[in-house]
């Protein structure tokens, strides 16, 4: 680890900064515990063992992508088709890292790694709002790694709490519990969009994922996902150089 790691001054120590992500992390998590709980309860109804389940959560800690890839499994789709429509889902995934690497380009290969595996929606909208204080701190890494870990945790103790929940309330995935997912991706959302591209994004991924909602295989979501990315990426050079922010 570099030299600051152990020479932080006061509140700046690396523990402190790691309570206070795990800390501005908690209301997203509150929202996330529903969406574990399910996906847990929905893993044995689709067919998965309780290994592999928890395994999807250990090594994949993607929930939407776990879901889409638990749906088309669940419904007998080719293997190529679920890899093809959970790597469309995660291209949000490559703005994220872009937007984190001149923050994480100094850290050593050690870091860099851990942070990527835990860049989730929840973790991103977080830390890069602490990275952009322009307050002289040094180390944030450590505040983005609480808040990964307190993700982490949540996700899959929720997933074993969905396992087991499941087999004493087969009905639980009925009790409308999911509505909380969908509300914090609004809450996450809603305040980054400053910006004509981002909203158009926003907007035309929207739409086309209720026009295509009843495609076989997920291909509406598939198709937003894509649609909102070019678009952001259209709108993103015509307005470049200019005053876009609204």
């Amino acid at each position: 680890m570099s030299s600051p790691d152990t020479s932080f001054p006061g509140k700046s120590l690396p523990w402190s900064l790691f309570f206070q992500g795990a800390k501005d992390t908690f209301p997203l998590v509150v929202g996330a515990i529903p969406f574990g709980i399910i996906f847990g309860t929905l893993g044995e109804t689709a067919g998965l063992s309780f290994g592999a389940t928890m395994g999807m959560s250990l090594f994949v800690f993607a929930g939407a992508s776990q879901f889409v890839s638990l749906s088309l499994l669940a419904s007998g789709t080719v293997w190529p088709m679920v890899v093809l429509t959970t790597f469309v889902v995660n291209l949000r995934h490559l703005l994220y890292s872009a937007t984190m690497v001149p923050f994480y380009k100094k850290l050593n290969p050690l870091w860099k790694m851990v942070l990527a595996f835990g860049l989730t929606d929840e973790t991103f909208a977080v830390a890069v709002r602490r990275y952009h204080q322009k307050d002289g701190v040094p180390g944030k890494h450590y505040y983005n790694l609480g808040s990964m870990v307190f993700m982490y945790l949540n996700w899959n103790l929720c997933t074993v709490i969905g396992l087991t929940a499941g087999k004493a309330f087969p009905e639980i995935s009925r009790w409308g519990l999911d509505f909380a997912m969908p509300a914090t991706f609004i809450g996450i959302v809603i305040p980054y969009l400053i910006s004509k591209p981002m909203w158009a994004s926003v907007v035309t991924a929207g739409t086309i994922s209720i026009l295509a909602g009843g495609l076989p295989h997920k291909m509406g979501l598939m198709l937003a996902a894509l649609a909102g990315v070019m678009v952001g990426v259209i709108c993103e050079k015509l307005f470049s150089g200019k005053e876009e922010k609204i």
